[in-house]
């Protein structure tokens, strides 16, 4: 009987195309969405862009002007910081995880934790620093904040540099250890090599998580209204700043809260596709 004229296959023509179908419809949704948020940020957000916004500190309530400098410079030391420390933690414990815990019952119990620390809502990261940190200080901090959003980014790489280790053919390992090399070496200088493109985009994933994160920096860094770059003092930060300006019945603030929305936003797009286009070339050049 031919292919066409026979009803099991037909039935299942019919399946795979209404599943290509379903699929294909939720992916233009979804691109949808995407588009049209970024198209409001974009739209409202423009307005307020310029040099103010750039060189002045917020303004207080009612004032006209002002800008975002101290929550943008509050931003990028917060963020900067919890990145230099979470980066290596994150690399070397899943390194730890795909070389050394196969067969291992505390690297089951790290994944176990990690699983937990991936899915555990922000705020509750930041009532843990706050208890744990903040209250013995008696002040809040940017160090609080660092702390508060490293602990949200060192799950994502640690799961990321795991998953990417694991997809080294075995047969690689094999010929580093028949050449003599350690198995340090071979984890290092072989594994981690041969997905480095993959550990990165996980650490570009765990940075654009945190950039916007407000619960745990209400609970650590708090905000202040002027300069201040001393991490042992309460740090204006952008996602704070936003949540405070949007929520005002000020105009002005209101337009500073979109304006901040719009440099978070498209920081972290041009990040991941300067990244991405950079690292591409250095795999394939």
């Amino acid at each position: 009987m031919e292919p066409v004229k026979n009803p099991v296959y037909r039935r299942r023509l019919l399946t795979h195309r209404i599943g290509i179908s379903l699929s294909f419809l939720a992916m233009i949704v979804g691109i949808f969405f995407l588009l049209w948020i970024l198209l409001t940020l974009f739209v409202k957000g423009i307005n307020s862009l310029n040099t103010d916004m750039l060189t002045q500190m917020t303004p207080p309530p009612g004032a006209d002007g002002g800008g975002l400098l101290n929550a943008i410079v509050g931003s990028v030391l917060m963020v900067g910081f919890a990145t230099l420390f979470c980066t290596p933690v994150g690399i070397l414990a899943g390194l730890y995880l795909a070389e050394y815990g196969e067969q291992n019952w505390f690297a089951q119990l790290t994944r176990f934790v990690t699983d937990i620390m991936l899915s555990a809502p922000s705020i509750v990261i930041g009532l843990f620093v706050y208890a744990m940190y903040v209250a013995n200080i008696n002040h809040f901090s940017g160090w609080a904040g660092s702390i508060a959003i490293s602990l949200i980014a060192i799950p994502v790489i640690v799961r990321t540099t795991d998953n990417m280790l694991q997809l080294v053919p075995g047969n690689l390992r094999e010929a580093a250890y028949a050449l003599g090399a350690p198995r340090w070496k071979v984890a290092i200088l072989v594994r981690l090599r041969a997905v480095k493109a993959g550990v990165i985009t996980g650490i570009l994933l765990a940075v654009a998580r945190i950039s916007g994160e407000t619960a745990p920096l209400l609970f650590t860094a708090l905000n202040n209204q002027f300069f201040n770059a001393d991490m042992n003092k309460p740090m204006a930060n952008l996602p704070v700043v936003i949540y405070q300006f949007a929520m005002s019945p000020y105009d002005n603030w209101r337009t500073l809260a979109w304006g901040g929305a719009l440099i978070i936003t498209f920081s972290v797009l041009s990040l991941n596709i300067l990244s991405r286009t950079i690292f591409s070339q250095k795999i394939h050049g």
